[in-house]
């Protein structure tokens, strides 16, 4: 469907003169001040073009010899009169020098249009010149409308070295060159691939008609400069009709010889030609009489209308309101070359007939995992508590953030495990609360993992294929997920992409389908695209911008709070995200702290001066690596022999606006960026900044704004309190961190479980589930019908989180691709129904204060008595009776059947790939077996302990621990061929990579002879 919404129903920003009431330009009165600063530089000017030369004439003469020089003139002694004649001969250039920058300076500003020429090595010299014939044209009528920045007369040389805009900023020479030429290029690759069968037919006739409506490019007012977006704002009535102009004068000569090839680089006294609807007073009718226009003005418009009908395709489409949105009429193509770098790709037929007007592409429920069931559910009356929609809506960044969750949580598990002394802390991680629960809750429903499986396996598939066919990676600019199809955006033409790939909409497009992108294998190669980062959704497609691909700065405007929002999203998706390996993200003005989330990847910076030394560094670094390797980008590095261990990315994050003067440098720095692998989103107050490639602005009410690009989002944001409750989950998750306390008030063995059974023969449970192996109830009738195997993982998910569930968790666990209300509801009264109740009439299956679902405690699995057998082993009555502990321990042993829902059927249970449960159980059982290890060692029953090891080994068989004390109850035997025996197995078991150091260490002091003794029995 084609998108309706314009940026003019944004909520105005007082701030941004971008959405000021356009009103023509002030003519500003001249002042007694402005007669003196006119006659001070025209008296300089005097003195510098007539003085100078003057008084070398006068005072120095003719500084050359009177002939030829021979070679006893040059062996002659070097005497103050040679030495004042070599000066007075650089005087001379110099003196030329800046005359011919006055004579260009004049030129431009009596012509009105463009930027002057660059006198070649002028610099200050030029800007002198500039500024002292802007002060003596100052005083004229029109002086303000010959030539850009006259009125920023007597400001620093920095600003006025600021180009007009950000977008021209690309085409200033000098500084900027660097990247006008990345930009250009990429820019002329796109625009040559478009179909020259423009849409805008019979604008051509619009000339002839006589009633053609013209607008000149004002300069540059304070930071606010036009762009054709204001223009057919004002003019047009909707901003995004700036194509309909762009088409009507794109590859014309201007004035100034120079020619529009850019939507986003136009020019101070630049002419446009407008669609015929155009109004407003800034505009010229020719060739009706103008009598506010000057006849040279009248001269340039007249000359300028009659290149209309040379163009290829004719003149403007007729009513151009008729393009929605940017979007070409013909063939059904929604891709316009010439304007935009980033644009949504063509929705694949469903029929034969292709509307009229391409429409956004819908997902149905069925095929894209999670983010409909977030939508889905978004509007539910009854569960719609406490979730925050950004994470809920945002499912490639739930994912990241989940994932990393998860392997924190492990980490601390087994470092906890690893580094215990006579007992170990940690086993279960702090229950989450409050705002922390709820974000947890919302990356369990938002996220997709399955859509970052296959992405990943997409993208390193399409590396490895091209590194078969010996083809570089192209440069990709963005990539779009639609309809569950991947699509990649080219910045050029790359060829026909390496089956199962096809081409998209045009040569810039490789296309891959969901059902082809099932079929990839994880491949061994580097990740090809690590600084793919979403950015919002447009149409229901998902787009994430390449961020180290950018021919320069992406600036981001807007409110502080939103931008902050926006920049914390991107730096939490990029830390956390699965499609890339190695990187590092520099951060800088963020007001939370985000490095908790990933401390290898996410670096934080104080300030805009210790980023620039870093970057400067970071940049030489890079260009002399890629020449050494003889690389022309990081791409080539990419496929290569060292694709693993060079080229990561380096991508910055500047939330804070920075100075003029830092502006300017970080331009510099990211002039070279795209082909060094480093990029830069940097936060601005109203989007001007220098070297910005893309602009884009994030509005109070959600949406991502890029209007040169043709993009309209829903932005993907993290605002501030999910922020913090996000960091506080990677926090309490840390192994050293307050959430897992190891001190000694927390007793040997750590904190207690969340939930105790009641292990004597009065806490016999009504409902006992045995999930510790083969999924049993005990208890309870089994259900009748299809619905059976969902009302038994409910109910699992159910026991392994006492906590609670939140009914939207429990709906995106069942079905991942998506769920309405009243299904989920249904199945909840079955479950309930199934339960039954308590003896006093309260149902089994709950709902707490925070609406979320629980089970009495009646209800009850094997996990749990375990749990509860081994913390009263150690910490309850067994701590202090010494036949309890052994009677609890050896029960709690009995009860491990083997894995955990040994027997789920496959293609269930896939929420279990969030739980660590998987990694706890182990160590549980190891801890028990090394307890009642310890147990009957202690009355040296050594066959007792190492029976007890082996049944722990049979659930936890990598657990260092366990093995190690194998041997030493192995060598309680005084057998050496038996203790030789385990160590060949032990060793057997290590493989290639050999026995841990502890486990040697042990050996060396239990059987020294135990390497000569391997070798012997290998």
């Amino acid at each position: 469907m084609a998108r309706t919404t314009s940026r003019s129903t944004s909520p105005p920003n007082p701030q941004s003169p971008r959405n000021r009431t356009p009103q023509p330009l002030p003519r500003r009165r001249r002042t007694v001040g402005d007669f003196v600063k006119a006659f001070l530089a025209f008296v300089a000017l005097a003195v510098l073009l007539v003085g100078v030369p003057g008084a070398l004439v006068v005072f120095v003469g003719w500084p050359l010899p009177g002939g030829t020089p021979s070679l006893s003139w040059l062996q002659q002694e070097i005497t103050v009169s040679t030495f004042i004649n070599v000066l007075t001969v650089v005087v001379w250039f110099a003196w030329a020098q800046f005359t011919a920058c006055v004579l260009v300076e004049i030129k431009a500003a009596l012509s009105g249009v463009g930027i002057p020429g660059r006198v070649p090595g002028a610099g200050g010299s030029q800007m002198l010149a500039r500024q002292l014939v802007a002060a003596v044209l100052l005083v004229g009528a029109t002086a303000a409308s010959f030539a850009p920045g006259l009125s920023q007369f007597g400001q620093s040389l920095e600003g006025n070295q600021k180009p007009a805009s950000a977008a021209s900023a690309q085409q200033t020479p000098g500084l900027f060159g660097q990247e006008q030429q990345a930009a250009a290029s990429a820019a002329d690759a796109l625009a040559a691939q478009a179909d020259q069968a423009a849409a805008h037919a019979g604008g051509g006739n619009a000339a002839r008609d006589g009633d053609t409506k013209y607008y000149r490019i004002q300069p540059p007012e304070g930071r606010h400069h036009d762009s054709l977006w204001e223009v057919a704002e004002r003019h047009l009535g909707d901003g995004r009709r700036y194509k309909e102009i762009y088409q009507l004068n794109k590859d014309r000569e201007q004035p100034d010889g120079s020619k529009l090839s850019e939507a986003s680089l136009i020019r101070p006294g630049w002419i446009m030609e407008m669609p015929a609807d155009a109004h407003g007073g800034e505009l010229v009718e020719m060739p009706d009489e103008a009598p506010k226009v000057s006849e040279d003005v009248k001269e340039q418009i007249s000359d300028y209308s009659k290149t209309g009908d040379q163009r290829q395709g004719g003149g403007a489409q007729e009513g151009g309101g008729q393009e929605q949105g940017g979007r070409q009429q013909g063939g059904g193509s929604s891709v316009d070359h010439d304007t935009a770098h980033i644009v949504l790709p063509e929705q694949r037929p469903a029929a034969p007939e292709k509307p009229a007007m391409p429409q956004a592409p819908a997902i149905p429920e069925a095929e894209t995992p999670q983010a409909p069931a977030a939508t889905a559910n978004s509007d539910s009356e009854g569960f719609d508590f406490g979730l925050p929609e950004a994470l809920l809506g945002a499912p490639l960044l739930a994912a990241g953030l989940l994932g990393a969750l998860g392997r924190r949580r492990r980490h601390a598990l087994w470092q906890s495990a690893m580094g215990a002394v006579g007992g170990r802390g940690g086993m279960q991680p702090p229950t989450p609360t409050g705002a922390a629960a709820d974000v947890q809750d919302a990356l369990l429903v938002g996220a997709d993992p399955e859509g970052v499986r296959l992405l990943d396996r997409s993208l390193r598939g399409l590396a490895a294929s091209l590194t078969e066919e010996n083809r570089p990676l192209p440069t990709v600019y963005a990539a779009w997920l639609t309809n569950g199809d991947l699509h990649l955006q080219l910045a050029t033409p790359a060829g026909r992409p390496p089956a199962p790939w096809q081409l998209g909409q045009d040569q810039t497009f490789w296309v891959l389908s969901r059902a082809d992108a099932e079929r990839y294998e994880d491949v061994d190669t580097a990740a090809p695209y690590p600084g793919l980062v979403c950015l919002g959704t447009l149409d229901d497609s998902r787009l994430l911008l390449n961020l180290e691909a950018v021919p320069g700065i992406v600036s981001l405007s807007g409110s502080a709070a939103d931008r902050a929002a926006v920049f914390a999203s991107v730096a939490a998706e990029l830390a956390t995200n699965g499609w890339s390996d190695r990187m590092t993200i520099t951060v800088v003005g963020f007001g939370q702290d985000l490095t908790p989330l990933a401390p290898n990847r996410l670096r934080h910076l104080e300030d805009v001066e210790a980023l620039i030394e870093t970057m400067e560094a970071e940049t030489r670094q890079r260009r002399g690596a890629l020449g050494a390797a003889g690389h022309d980008s990081v791409l080539t590095g990419r496929t290569g022999p060292a694709q693993h261990t060079r080229w990561a990315p380096h991508l910055v994050l500047l939330a804070a606006e920075p100075t003029a003067d830092d502006a300017v440098k970080l331009a510099e720095l990211a002039a070279d960026a795209s082909r060094l692998g480093i990029g830069y989103l940097v936060g601005a107050e109203t989007g001007d900044l220098p070297g910005a490639a893309w602009e884009m602005e994030i509005t109070r009410d959600g949406k991502l704004l890029a209007p040169l690009l043709g993009l309209e989002l829903a932005a993907q944001s993290l605002p501030e309190a999910q922020q913090r409750a996000v960091v506080q989950l990677f926090t309490d998750a840390d192994p050293e961190g307050s959430g897992n306390p190891t001190g000694p008030d927390d007793g040997p063995t750590g904190a207690a479980p969340p939930f105790l059974v009641d292990v004597t023969e009065q806490g016999r449970p009504a409902v006992y589930a045995r999930l510790v192996g083969t999924y049993e109830i005990i208890g309870l009738e089994t259900p009748d019908g299809e619905r059976s195997p969902l009302l038994h993982e409910a109910l699992a998910l159910l026991l392994l989180h006492r906590e609670g569930v939140h009914p939207r968790v429990l709906a995106s666990a069942l079905w991942p691709r998506g769920v309405t209300d009243d299904v989920r509801d249904a199945l909840l009264d079955r479950l309930r129904d199934w339960l039954g109740n308590e003896p006093d009439g309260s149902p089994r299956l709950r709902t707490d204060d925070t609406g979320r679902l629980t089970l009495a405690k009646s209800v009850v699995s094997d996990l749990d008595v375990l749990r509860s057998l081994y913390h009263e082993a150690t910490q309850g009555r067994g701590a202090g009776n010494r036949a309890v502990r052994g009677r609890m321990l050896t029960d709690a042993l009995v009860l491990v059947r083997g894995p955990l829902l040994a027997d789920r059927p496959r293609g269930r249970y896939g929420w279990l790939t969030h739980e660590i449960i998987d990694a706890q159980l182990p160590l549980l059982v190891a801890d028990i077996g090394l307890a009642l290890s310890e147990f009957h060692l202690e009355k040296g029953r050594a066959e007792k302990a190492i029976e007890a090891l082996d049944a722990a080994l049979g659930s936890a068989p990598g657990d260092e621990r366990l093995w190690n004390e194998l041997l030493r109850a192995t060598h309680a035997t005084e057998d050496p061929a038996r203790l030789q025996q385990v160590a060949a197995d032990l060793m057997a078991r290590s493989g290639a990579r050999g026995l841990p150091p502890r486990t040697e260490a042990l050996l060396d002091e239990l059987l020294p002879t135990w390497r000569s003794g391997v070798t012997a029995a290998g």
